[in-house]
């Protein structure tokens, strides 16, 4: 069994519990929290699971990583704490452990990553001998393995698109939402996550990642960026109202360029409620959230994946599947050489043990 840390216990630190829980080759060894409040209480109550596990979660990271995990799922999130974020994985590489976590952006694809993020890691690794493997859904699986896998089946490929499509009322972070996808202000606020360059610095490394395993050379990387106001106002079932004229929808892409023409492209189609932007892409089932891959070429190929957890939610859906990825990526990374790991090194591979366990 491989002691396995869970580090961060918000929407996607509540799935790793449960994904380390439920897998037949780790054994949760810790549960590291922030807030003080939730220090003392047993995991199995921190995953929703309505059973205790009998593990205490802790704020002592000191004390914890001086254990010396072999394993630990990095679950705090890094959109407002990039710095943090990046000491954090670090301080526990540098300890020993194998990291996976879905939280540094520019870490996705590790040979096209900035020196300020990857020279600390190696360096990490170097020392202490841990390992790092960063990915999650969208960036994640949903723009690397399924799309590359998808590709594999046609005989002539035209051009790849990834797609996100969701309402994002149904998101459990208000915060990020509001202020950093810019639902419900004004169409002067400038939010920080769609700010000139951003999206292409954190899903900028899928196009470089997809274009590699694909063999082709990038002209460049490019983005768009379409906003949509809100016709009226709304009221949603978890944020609460939004007023008419306030940002209602956002649609951008990520566009790799081979030979002037856009052939590697991940889309976002985000609304804060279904009424905004009907005319763009919508879930074909007209739920609330999916991922669509589409490969253009003979045959034409989509494949749409709907993922819902804790209660049917769809964003709960997503970073349940993120952190799948991860953890059942934990057994892999433990056998493997110390390193930077990115997915294209890192199979996805068939639930072993795991059908028809509860």
């Amino acid at each position: 069994m491989i002691p396995t840390v869970v580090w961060g216990t918000g929407n996607v630190g509540r799935a790793a519990l449960r994904a380390v829980e439920a897998h037949p080759d780790l054994t949760l060894a810790a549960v590291l929290v922030h807030n003080p409040a939730k220090a003392g209480r047993d995991a199995g109550e921190l995953a929703g699971l309505g059973r205790k596990l009998g593990v205490a979660a802790s704020d002592d990271v000191g004390a914890v990583l001086a254990a010396r995990p072999r394993a630990v799922v990095y679950a705090a999130s890094g959109d407002l704490r990039p710095d943090d974020a990046l000491a954090d994985v670090v301080r526990a590489v540098r300890a020993g452990a194998v990291v996976v976590t879905p939280a540094l952006y520019a870490l996705y694809d590790r040979l096209g990553a900035p020196a300020e993020f990857r020279d600390p890691v190696l360096a990490a690794v170097a020392e202490g001998g841990g390992s790092l493997f960063v990915s999650g859904v969208d960036p994640g699986w949903a723009n690397d393995v399924l799309p590359l896998l998808v590709s594999g089946l046609g005989s002539t490929v035209d051009a790849i698109r990834c797609q996100e499509i969701f309402d994002y009322s149904t998101y459990d972070q208000e915060d990020s939402v509001r202020h950093l996808i810019g639902m419900g202000h004004p169409m002067e606020y400038e939010p920080p996550m769609l700010a000139p360059s951003v999206p292409t610095m954190v899903w900028g490394g899928q196009i470089r990642l997809m274009a590699r395993a694909l063999g082709v050379q990038l002209d460049e990387v490019d983005e768009t960026l379409e906003r949509r106001p809100l016709d009226e106002a709304v009221r949603t079932r978890t944020m609460g109202d939004f007023a008419a004229g306030t940002q209602g929808a956002v649609r951008f892409e990520v566009r790799g360029i081979v030979e002037g023409e856009p052939r590697i492209v991940i889309e976002h189609v985000t609304r804060i409620h279904p009424s905004c932007a009907r005319d763009w892409p919508s879930p074909p089932d007209g739920g609330d959230g999916a991922h669509r891959v589409i490969v253009e070429g003979r045959p034409r190929v989509e494949v749409t994946v709907e993922a819902t957890d804790e209660d049917e939610n769809r964003s709960a859906g997503g970073n349940a599947t993120a952190v799948g990825r991860l953890v059942n990526a934990v057994d892999w990374l433990v056998n493997a050489e110390p390193g930077l790991y990115d997915a294209l090194d890192v199979p996805l591979r068939p639930a072993a043990g795991r059908l028809g366990r509860k």
